[in-house]
């Protein structure tokens, strides 16, 4: 049976709007019950790639340990660089938030190991999955998860560049262009891609569907970048792959929480998508893994 692997980016409201020096609020924990019972309701186990902010959240920790223990979800480490301790200045050319390759190899292990360390301590349970923040991974970034011991990365967007996505001190991330879905080992990691396919059909207007026939465009997993029915048609087009990559933000959940989602209709029509887009798995035949049950399948 194929099978279907939910990831949530756990971080703090609406990280796209973040500034340097900002307080990063964690509202949006309080809407995380509502997604993991619906998950729990069709059988399916998230990931949770949790961030420093959220890890200090009692309230947090306080709902999602239980659920972590009794094997109802996972919970995995996500690094945002720029407010996670310790903090380092950089001497910074762009706009963006820093990436975590941007700083030196040792405020890199040291940036993974509060986060790592605080999961470990407050939820019982040491992280063996991650994502980078803002998707970008180097060689020095794997030599790190496999320091930790950390089994599966699922940092890699087939199909999609970075390279023009700035950092504080780059121009540019990591690029998947040329990257397939699938797994592959990367040393001792397996890497497990998001699912991201480039099909040629999709939704939206005569002109922008005749385009996507000539040239297919890039079709996410992810109900803020891919609407209801573009996401069946990445399960249907799926065949080839023992799995497919389903992604949110936990600050998705929230009204305002992200660009994305701005008051309760947007919230309502999110979990109408996502329901049916769950529904449609389990009647193809998908059965709800996290990303370490499919390591240890693998």
């Amino acid at each position: 049976m194929k099978k279907f692997i939910i990831t949530v980016d756990t971080e703090g409201d609406n990280g796209w709007g973040y500034h340097d020096g900002d307080v990063v609020k964690t509202e949006n924990t309080l809407y995380i019950p509502r997604f993991q019972e619906l998950c729990e309701k069709y059988g399916f186990k998230p990931v949770y790639l949790t961030n420093y902010e959220m890890i200090c959240d009692d309230r947090f920790v306080d709902y999602i340990k239980p659920k972590a223990l009794a094997g109802l979800c996972e919970i995995g480490i996500h690094v945002h660089a720029w407010n996670n301790p310790p903090l380092c200045a950089l001497d910074r050319k762009y706009d963006g938030n820093p990436y975590l390759i941007e700083y030196p190899a040792d405020i890199m292990r040291k940036k993974f190991a509060v986060t790592y360390n605080l999961i470990k301590e407050r939820i019982g349970i040491a992280p063996v999955t991650h994502r980078a923040g803002r998707w970008v991974m180097n060689d020095e970034y794997f030599r790190i998860l496999e320091e930790f011991k950390i089994q599966v990365d699922c940092s890699f967007t087939p199909g999609i560049s970075w390279a023009t996505t700035p950092g504080a001190t780059v121009a540019g991330g990591s690029d998947y262009s040329r990257e397939k879905n699938g797994v592959k080992k990367i040393g001792k990691v397996l890497e497990v891609p998001v699912t991201v396919m480039n099909l040629r059909q999709g939704d939206g207007t005569l002109k922008r569907k005749i385009k996507y026939l000539i040239k297919g465009h890039q079709i996410w997993l992810r109900p803020a970048a891919s609407s209801l029915n573009d996401m069946k048609r990445v399960i249907n087009n799926s065949k080839a792959y023992d799995y497919v990559e389903f992604m949110i933000h936990s600050s998705e959940l929230m009204p305002g929480g992200s660009p994305y989602f701005i008051n309760q209709a947007d919230i309502d029509q999110l979990y109408y998508d996502m329901e049916n887009l769950f529904i449609y798995a389990k009647q193809k035949k998908y059965s709800g893994k996290t990303l370490k049950h499919y390591k240890d399948e693998y």
